[in-house]
């Protein structure tokens, strides 16, 4: 019938059909926009480049340079006035609602001209796919043909995906509500540990932490798909991967610390800062817990997290409830001061080598000499890291 296009199919296959066009549009954003033109973590084949640019000018409109210019400002200026799209500066509903509004706000010819750096400026970008509304008009189009009444449908579902999994869910929940595998100074969070709507873009803290790993995901029980299709074009020849996890290694036994120790922890810092929160924050905490008593308990329910979280992102009331902790608890106190330190130590890296390991080791003999037990294995444990290949 012609009311149901040229493909022939039922209202319900048609909507099928556009869940599978918009899983084609966020692997072009999460693969092509995010992680190959933003942060440079891949080499895309040329081909796979023009088809994620063009499905991405009749899908949804974006140009390549604005939308790589807008989140690289984002990294640049995380939380902050200047963040395009920050729920912590402008709320998590005004993101939720106008994510794109956002976008289109912060794609300005300054943004593009500082941030937009080696991004495509050919024949096809300066002619073709700056007309947006073109691209936008043609899909429109193509979904009647192929979809008849449908495709109205079909098409409406396309020019909602975008803007509401990307500008407002990954922009705005992805920095407010979920989990964190990583304490940084951004409020990055992962929403849920595995995902096909958004690509893998929801393992949004750990994005944060390694921009520049395409692989999103961290533990064990998370899945990013943008990863297996990121896979899947490397064994076809079409994608090329560097090495991107941090290269360091444990050396039982170890006590000196050297350059090699220095270099690896540093590397290995934010997996290292994870640690120290499971190994020591979390352990004192509900020992102090369960010295406390029915009162005492309630005041250290958020004791792990606030003395884990950087402050910038702790609220003014949650400020006061962490000062009465430490005022409280001694213990307590002692490895928060000792938290700081140690990410003050990770800070002397753009000073010069001898003062990293000037630093490194006068934390270790701090913390060892301190007379907490987890805080002094937890010392003993970044003696042993070192570089592949080197001895104790």
């Amino acid at each position: 019938m012609w009311y149901q296009g040229i493909t022939g199919l039922e209202w319900w296959q048609s909507l099928l059909v556009a869940l599978g066009m918009t899983h084609v549009t966020i692997v072009a954003v999460t693969v092509y926009l995010h992680r190959f033109s933003a942060h440079r973590a891949l080499e895309l084949h040329p081909g796979v480049q023009h088809f994620f640019r063009s499905w991405l000018w009749l899908s949804t409109g974006m140009s390549t340079k604005a939308w790589t210019a807008i989140h690289r400002k984002h990294h640049a200026f995380c939380e902050t006035v200047d963040d395009p799209h920050s729920p912590v500066v402008l709320g998590l509903g005004k993101v939720m609602r106008e994510g794109a509004e956002l976008y289109r706000a912060a794609d300005t010819a300054e943004t593009r001209e500082k941030f937009g750096k080696g991004t495509p400026d050919d024949f096809m970008e300066r002619h073709v796919y700056r007309h947006t509304g073109l691209g936008i008009a043609l899909m429109f189009a193509l979904d009647l043909l192929l979809f008849g009444a449908a495709g109205i449908t079909v098409w409406a579902v396309q020019m909602v995906w975008i803007p509401f999994f990307a500008a407002g869910v990954i922009n705005g929940v992805g920095h407010a509500l979920g989990y964190r595998n990583f304490e940084i100074p951004s409020a990055a969070t992962n929403i849920v540990p595995w995902g096909i709507l958004i690509g893998g873009e929801e393992l949004h803290n750990n994005h944060h932490t390694f921009p520049a790993s395409p692989k999103l995901s961290v533990k064990p029980w998370e899945f990013d798909i943008g990863w297996f299709w990121i896979r899947a074009l490397q064994a076809l020849g079409l994608a090329s991967v560097p090495r991107f996890r941090p290269d360091v290694t444990r050396v039982p036994g170890k006590r000196a610390i050297d350059a090699n120790t220095a270099w690896a922890a540093i590397a290995d810092r934010f997996q290292i800062m994870a640690r120290y929160t499971d190994e020591v924050i979390k352990p004192l905490v509900e020992q102090e817990r369960a010295r406390a008593g029915g009162a005492g308990r309630r005041a250290l329910a958020h004791a792990k997290k606030l003395l884990a979280r950087d402050r910038a992102l702790i609220d003014p009331p949650a400020q006061q409830e962490l000062e009465l902790i430490l005022s409280e608890h001694p213990a307590l106190a002692a490895i928060y001061q000792a938290r700081l330190d140690l990410l003050a130590v990770w800070q002397q890296r753009t000073r010069g080598a001898q003062e990293l390991l000037a630093a490194l080791r006068e934390w270790c003999e701090r913390a060892e000499q301190s007379g907490n037990q987890r805080l002094g294995d937890f010392a003993a444990s970044l003696r042993t890291y070192s570089l592949p290949g080197a001895t104790a």
